[in-house]
């Protein structure tokens, strides 16, 4: 049985990264970055920086989402059984997938997850977890430091993986397993997902983020850094080529690093909590569910007004992250609700 006190620089970092993730998608309509619902009217609202942006954060922090969520995933088994992990995960992530699927499929006229294919994908992960239990005893828990040399292990093979994968499937090629199965996928990027998720249920049973050294742990930030700027910074020389030749196994060791320096910086620096921080954690969940349809009303409202590009950006992000956190707040008095959410 795992027991711990609350670890608030993992809500803190989810915080963070909700709001990441509702300016990633705020910088879609403004940017290079992908199909999106809503094309500006006004073709001078664009940002070319904004590539280098959509490259740095598809890079690590969906995966950090899934470490984060396979980081509990261990110690919520432990406490309540195979039954009730399971019927917990069909309620919490399998309801608002439905509704969100449905609405969206709707909206689009289409089959259509959008965002939820996070949900989705969780959803599947958690089952297959439980699955395993069932057949299997959890992996032995102890103590066990993390290492630099299993940094570069684990970059590695998912780098390798991740460049053969793209041979045949580039990144922001979407599919459907074999066709059939309604589990929207980007496979350039789902290994890593995977490993992640595996990841942190590893680091759970051994403790890996709480036995991290300092030194690690800046390192570990220092590189990744380091190769988020080689992105921000990379032109249109050879140092752009190199990058784009090499990005699975780039993307790969830019994952890895700046995902373990992340953890070490807000466990070390940020692990503090507040009555916001708290408020804004309860409602960090539903206000990724919410965000993007808020995202697309606002944009449709907006889009004759001239605020320049980086200001349309800015200006839909902030708002849009107003609005989902607020509107989840307001839909958590609901004690229905409150149970999903």
């Amino acid at each position: 049985m795992i027991t711990a006190g609350r670890q608030y620089y993992l809500d803190n970092l989810k915080v963070w990264l909700t709001i990441l993730v509702i300016f990633h998608h705020a910088g879609q309509a403004y940017g290079n970055g992908g199909g999106w619902a809503y094309t500006p009217s006004n073709p001078a609202e664009f940002l070319p920086w904004l590539g280098n942006f959509f490259s740095v954060n598809a890079g690590f922090f969906m995966g950090l989402f899934f470490l984060i969520s396979g980081y509990f995933v261990p110690g919520s088994y432990d406490r309540q059984g195979g039954k009730v992990f399971v019927r917990k995960k069909l309620v919490r992530l399998g309801i608002p997938l439905l509704v969100m699927g449905a609405l969206l499929s709707v909206l689009a006229g289409k089959f259509e997850t959008g965002h939820m294919w996070y949900v989705e994908s969780l959803l599947v992960f958690c089952l297959l977890y439980a699955l395993y239990r069932k057949f299997f005893p959890p992996v032995r828990h102890r103590q066990q430091k993390p290492v630099l040399w299993g940094l570069l292990l684990i970059g590695l093979g998912m780098g390798i993986g991740s460049f053969i994968i793209r041979k045949v499937s580039p990144q922001d090629h979407w599919i459907w397993p074999f066709g059939i199965i309604p589990l929207p996928m980007e496979p350039a990027h789902y290994l890593q997902y995977v490993m992640m998720f595996v990841l942190g249920i590893l680091a759970r049973r051994f403790g890996w983020v709480e036995k991290m050294s300092d030194r690690l742990g800046a390192t570990a930030l220092t590189i990744g850094l380091l190769l988020a700027s080689g992105i921000y910074f990379r032109g249109h020389g050879a140092w752009s080529a190199f990058i784009w030749r090499w990005f699975g196994i780039y993307e790969s060791f830019l994952c890895v690093f700046l995902c373990t320096g992340l953890l070490w910086l807000f466990r070390r620096f940020f692990n503090g909590t507040s009555p916001f921080m708290q408020w804004c954690s309860a409602q960090s969940y539903g206000a990724y569910i919410f965000h993007m349809l808020l995202m697309l009303l606002l944009q449709a409202a907006t889009d004759t007004i001239w605020m320049g590009a980086l200001g349309k950006f800015l200006f839909i992000g902030l708002v849009t992250c107003v609005a989902a956190f607020s509107l989840t707040w307001a839909l958590r008095l609901i004690p229905a609700v409150r149970k999903v959410l």
